[in-house]
């Protein structure tokens, strides 16, 4: 992402698996599309897809393979009208029955064309393309590392920390209650040196809501998503 651009673009990323953050990135994209254009776009190439994780998986719309020969000027309007949409919100997802890798090139630009044309674009980013140095980390203006407050979390934490702090992106933890006892969000921190931005207790009725009425409603999972948002918009961010 090159030129000038006015979206907000935010980055997240879990410490290790199954902490959420892929519902995270979503709910967060789905916050922010009540107050500007929002796109959520799916950079983990170890995952099913955020359509499934949204339940957009039947929607008619482009994915990332269909994108193969976006490349150069793309506008990014063209690519908005492609996308499915889960609510307000733009969602540019892997494909679960096509699983091909992303070209890099094709990335950058339609990466580059979708800031162009939103307020905030939220990047589900894959841990292990994050410690390898492929993940668009200069771009973001804020990455969310989501974490449990256990040993495996601090590790994870430590191994994306020296790439996060080189993209001189403002980085936070969200923390999921919930941990072993004795450890908590601050210990987290302290080990990690990353700052707290929200602490979540355990979201024990998402999945059962998510599976009734669609990813989305309250909770404390929304919460956090709330309490980022805000923390963007105070930081001039999305709003």
């Amino acid at each position: 992402m090159e030129h000038a651009r006015r979206a907000t673009v935010v980055g997240v990323v879990g410490a290790g698996g199954g902490v959420g953050a892929s519902t995270f990135a979503a709910l967060l994209a789905r916050r922010l599309s009540r107050s500007t254009a929002t796109a959520l776009v799916d950079l983990d190439p170890a995952a099913a897809g955020l359509d499934v994780v949204v339940g957009a998986e039947d929607l008619d719309g482009a994915r990332w393979p269909d994108l193969r020969g976006a490349a150069g000027d793309v506008r990014g309007a063209d690519v908005l009208a492609l996308l499915p949409r889960w609510g307000a919100c733009a969602v540019l997802s892997a494909d679960r029955t096509r699983p091909e890798p992303v070209d890099p090139g094709v990335r950058v630009d339609v990466l580059h064309a979708l800031a162009g044309a939103v307020g905030a674009l939220v990047l589900d980013l894959g841990r292990g393309a994050v410690v390898e140095g492929d993940a668009p980390l200069p771009a973001c203006d804020a990455v969310v590392v989501v974490a449990r407050p256990d040993l495996r979390c601090v590790a994870g934490a430590l191994a994306l920390r020296p790439r996060l702090l080189a993209s001189g992106a403002a980085c936070g933890l969200v923390v999921r209650a919930g941990g072993p006892a004795g450890l908590g969000a601050t210990d987290l921190a302290d080990a990690t040196g990353l700052d707290v931005w929200h602490v979540a207790r355990h979201d024990r009725g998402l999945a059962a809501r998510a599976e009734r009425v669609g990813l989305g409603g309250r909770g404390p999972a929304a919460r956090a998503a709330e309490a980022v948002a805000r923390r963007l918009v105070v930081a001039g961010g999305a709003g």
